[in-house]
């Protein structure tokens, strides 16, 4: 499945020296940088950059992290790839906002002879060491199957997919697609409405689901949506209409606003991946990197990006979290999300949280 791929110059820099200790293998002056996409979706800062920080001071204490967000802008993305460079980054973990553009990152550190790894989403370039991430055609095939689960014969969808420069988000699309085509083409479900949304923008995503009722007279019975923000954004626009909590809903991250509307009922699915293991596979191939060490047993799969290079592949786990269950799931595997967190507003009247 996994062959379905297909502001300001440092907006936000954080540079990360951890305390001294050893590291036999790599040099204390070694310093490597962590390309976030954005600040919309607030994991990329607060799981993912604060996992790969805490992983790299727990297994190379001697190595600086530096991250940068380029806050959906391509162009600064570039520039903050050339600043660490300049910099002297060893190693590039890079999250790209657009996996063709994203190549030029790749191509310029192959030039200076430094790896890049693409995290999350792939980055289209021949140079691209290693990507890290979980089957996303499957993640989207369940976010559309629970949809069809919770829905009946001749009930209409929408679909709120991710940004059109994502390579995620295609990938997310094509396993929606795989369940729900069939479907549409029996008539056992219709396709009422679909769009892009640039930038996972949630306020792109809110606009898109006004247009679905609209047009559609809110005769509207589920929405596939590909990421929580997107979720949240269909939602506020049904309670407007007072149909939230009566159409399921799905999405991916699990974030806590996501856990919150899936306790009162509002979204009903989120797609989770433990991003800090994500984070912490990306921590150790880069450790190895630095010092020159194997990493078969990290990647243990290799495959073909967007330009037709093999790329080693560090998979990592998803799972569909439903309802309360999915909830509970997330909360005791996610280190980053306590019940507390969640158990606040409207949601901590909640079963779950009394």
């Amino acid at each position: 499945m996994l062959s379905h791929f297909k502001k300001g110059l440092l907006a936000t820099s954080v540079a990360t020296t951890a305390l001294m200790g050893t590291a036999a293998t790599v040099s204390a002056a070694d310093m490597v940088a962590l390309l976030l996409p954005e600040n919309v979706n607030p994991r990329w800062e607060q799981q993912d950059a604060a996992a790969f920080v805490a992983k790299m001071a727990e297994i190379a204490p001697d190595i600086t992290v530096e991250v940068f967000n380029a806050n959906n802008d391509t162009s600064v993305q570039q520039r903050q790839a050339e600043q660490a460079l300049t910099q002297g980054a060893k190693v590039l973990v890079v999250i790209p906002i657009d996996g063709e553009s994203s190549a030029i990152i790749a191509d310029t550190a192959a030039e200076e002879g430094v790896p890049t790894i693409a995290y999350d989403r792939m980055i289209n370039s021949p140079n691209t060491k290693f990507w890290v991430q979980a089957d996303m055609f499957a993640t989207g095939a369940a976010q559309a199957q629970h949809v069809v689960d919770n829905t009946q014969e001749g009930d209409t969808l929408v679909l709120l997919k991710g940004s059109p420069t994502d390579p995620n988000a295609a990938v997310i699309a094509a396993g929606q697609v795989s369940v729900l085509q069939p479907l549409f083409d029996s008539g056992a479900r219709k396709m009422g409405y679909e769009n892009w949304t640039p930038g996972w923008d949630p306020a792109i995503a809110r606009r898109s689901m006004d247009q679905a009722l609209t047009q559609l007279g809110n005769d509207v019975q589920g929405v596939v949506s590909s990421n929580d923000g997107n979720a949240g954004a269909a939602i506020e626009a049904m309670e407007e209409q007072g149909m939230a909590g009566t159409v399921p809903v799905s999405g991916l991250d699990c974030t806590v606003q996501a856990q919150q509307l899936m306790l009162l009922g509002k979204q009903t699915q989120c797609g989770w991946r433990p991003l800090h293991e994500m984070a912490a596979a990306a921590a150790e191939v880069t450790v190895r990197l630095l010092s020159g060490e194997d990493t078969a047993d990290l990647a243990t799969e290799v495959v073909q990006n967007g330009v037709g290079a093999d790329v080693a592949f560090v998979p990592v786990d998803s799972y569909s979290a439903v309802g309360a269950d999915g909830v509970a799931y997330v909360v005791e595997n996610d280190p980053s999300i306590t019940k507390d967190m969640i158990c606040q507003g409207d949601a901590a009247a909640t079963d779950f949280c009394q």
